[in-house]
Parts: structure tokens; C-alpha cells; sequence
């Protein structure tokens, strides 16, 4: 049998006031914090255990496949559209037909197949230091190409599926060949070697090493906890083109699972209004749900139009994605 090493940083099982014979797992790369109160309210209101098992999402999912049918996941969650279409090419996930879920979950934010379904949205834009730079400077992520800003971009590598994602919504929207001129002018404008995380790219910002970056907007909202990056201020990119560039996290009903009822339970529940008051805002991200409450930490960044580019799309051509980063050096 294939070995494999896999550590993993949890295994939770929510505790309860009284019995139950029902009990799902949850194979997850989302921060165990972020889903324990709502895992409870769900058992609290429908009796049905849940375990979740926090991992890395390729190895998660390396895992199910070695699992086979024997696999203990009832269902997979992990972030960015990019990994959920991965797995569904993996085979992971079964089809799951839901009316509730159609209704709450934007058709662009879920699998065209119903493998996968949104269930928070994570807006990726720009963010620039207001000590060299104010709104007027900024229109587009394309924009950023341009040899105006040379020494003054800091990104995040390429490495990370966040980017990747992004340069694949510039080929879904421009095509392969104009995509791969703006990574090109990004790297040319780089003022020092990319970041291994948008927390340290905003850093850069903050500091004056450089003068603007792009990066998820929950990661701004954190250091903005901490007075001393208040010359950090957000700029929704693309207003008046293709919208803010706009990724989730999600999940879906792994194949194997002989609790599908259950599971689709659960997936309803965290799309539902009450679940996505908390989903969403525990981690400043986002809900898919329209009419769900916002965080007030981000509130005050006011609304956007966002990229309605079917998600799965990140997906599908990442490794065009991935070919274009190479093919300009951005590392």
C-alpha cells in the first residue's frame, strides 16, 4: 500500500449535550476556529455530529484517493476555486442537486456540474501606501503593467494559487497572449523579490519599500486591527471594466461518503443566512448569500462590482496560469 505522511493539525469532534447515531467528517485546509461555533449550532439544531480533520488540501486530497471507498470523508472543504476544480478532476466529489443551494449561491460562485459550491467570497485588489499614492493613481490590475509604477509593485509569488487564479481571470477575459504582457509588465515594475505571503507584501507597503500590491482584502483587514499600518488603504480594481477580481472557499460531498443526506444538510445550513452571518465574517472574508451581514471591520470599504466569471474557470486554466508566470520570471 502507498505510504504517505500527512500531519495533520487537528481532529475535532464538536461535543454534545445528548446522543446521536448521525455524524459527518469534514477533510479541510480552513482553520478549524473558523468552523467550530457554527459546526455546533449545527448539531445543536439538527443532532448530526461533526468532525473535522485540518490539513493541507493537496494532501487532503491525495488522502481521499489512497482512502478510496473506505475513505471517512463525507465531505471536502478547502479555499480558492482553483483546488476545488482540482479535485473535481480528481473524481473526488459526487453531484449534489439542491434548490436551496441554487438560490443562496450565485451560479458563478459553484460548479457548473454541482460538484462544488461557494460559501464565502474572498475579493483580491489593489492596496496602496496613502503616504506616496491616492485613489486617482489606481484604475486596474492591467494598469499596474504599465512602466509608471517600475519600483514601486510589490507582489505575492506566483506560486501561491491566489495569483494564479487571478492571472487565469486575465486569460478567461483577454486571452492568453495579453495575459501574459501584464505578468510581464508586473515583474518588470517589482521594486525587490516577491513575497512569500500578502501580509508581508502589505508590510512592504506600509513601510515605503515599495508603493502598492495586491492582495485579499481579509489580510488588510487584519492589519488594520493595528493603528500602525493606517496608511494602508484599499482600491477596488476594475470598476469600470471586468470588476474586482473575486475567488471562495467551498466545498462538496466527497463520492465515497454514505452520508449524503447529511452532508447536503450541512452544506445547506452553512448557506443559509444564519450560518453565513458567521461563515463569512470570522475570517473578515466576504458571504456569498445575498443580503447576508457584512463585517464591520470591512464595511466602511463600501460595495463593488466583482468579476462574475464562472469560478471554475480559475481552475481549468491554471496551468496556462502557470506557464505564463514561468514564462516571465515571475517567480
Amino acid at each position: 500500500m502507498k505510504k504517505i505522511s500527512l500531519l495533520f493539525s487537528l481532529f475535532f469532534l464538536v461535543s454534545c449535550a445528548y446522543e446521536s447515531n448521525k455524524e459527518l467528517t469534514i477533510y479541510t485546509s480552513r482553520q478549524p476556529q473558523l468552523l467550530e461555533p457554527i459546526i455546533e449550532n449545527f448539531y445543536q439544531e439538527t443532532g448530526i455530529k461533526v468532525n473535522l480533520l485540518s490539513g493541507n488540501a493537496q494532501e487532503l486530497m491525495e488522502r481521499i484517493d489512497i482512502e478510496g471507498d473506505q475513505s471517512k470523508a463525507d465531505i471536502f472543504m478547502t479555499v480558492d476555486a482553483g483546488v476545488l476544480w482540482q479535485a473535481a478532476e480528481r473524481d473526488i466529489f459526487s453531484e449534489t442537486k439542491s434548490q436551496i443551494l441554487e438560490e443562496n449561491i450565485p451560479s458563478y460562485f459553484r460548479d457548473p456540474n454541482g460538484m462544488w459550491f461557494g460559501l464565502s467570497k474572498r475579493a483580491r485588489t489593489i492596496v496602496y501606501s496613502n503616504d506616496q499614492f491616492s485613489d486617482t493613481d489606481f484604475s486596474s490590475y492591467e494598469d499596474l503593467a504599465n512602466p509608471k509604477w517600475k519600483g514601486k509593485l510589490c507582489l505575492r509569488t506566483s506560486k501561491k494559487v491566489y495569483n494564479r487564479s487571478l492571472i487565469a481571470s486575465m486569460i478567461d477575459a483577454y486571452g492568453f497572449d495579453k495575459a501574459k504582457e501584464v505578468v510581464a509588465g508586473w515583474v518588470a515594475n517589482l521594486t525587490t523579490e516577491v513575497f512569500s505571503n500578502d501580509t508581508n507584501a502589505l508590510k512592504a507597503v506600509s513601510s515605503g519599500q515599495c508603493g502598492v500590491t495586491i492582495v485579499n482584502t481579509y489580510y488588510l483587514a487584519r492589519l488594520l486591527d493595528d493603528s500602525k499600518y493606517d496608511n494602508l488603504k484599499l482600491f477596488w480594481a476594475n470598476q469600470d471594466s471586468r470588476g474586482v477580481h473575486v475567488n471562495i472557499s467551498g466545498a462538496g460531498i466527497v463520492k465515497s461518503s454514505i452520508n449524503k443526506e447529511d452532508a447536503q444538510t450541512l452544506l445547506e445550513y452553512l448557506s443559509s443566512e444564519k450560518a453565513q452571518d458567521f461563515y463569512a465574517s470570522a475570517n473578515k472574508e466576504y458571504p456569498v448569500l445575498k443580503n447576508a451581514s457584512i463585517a464591520d471591520s470591512i464595511k466602511n470599504w463600501g460595495n463593488f462590482i466583482e468579476d462574475d466569471i464562472n469560478v471554475s474557470k480559475l481552475g481549468s486554466l491554471q496551468k496556462e496560469a502557470v506557464f505564463i508566470a514561468q514564462e516571465v520570471g515571475y517567480k
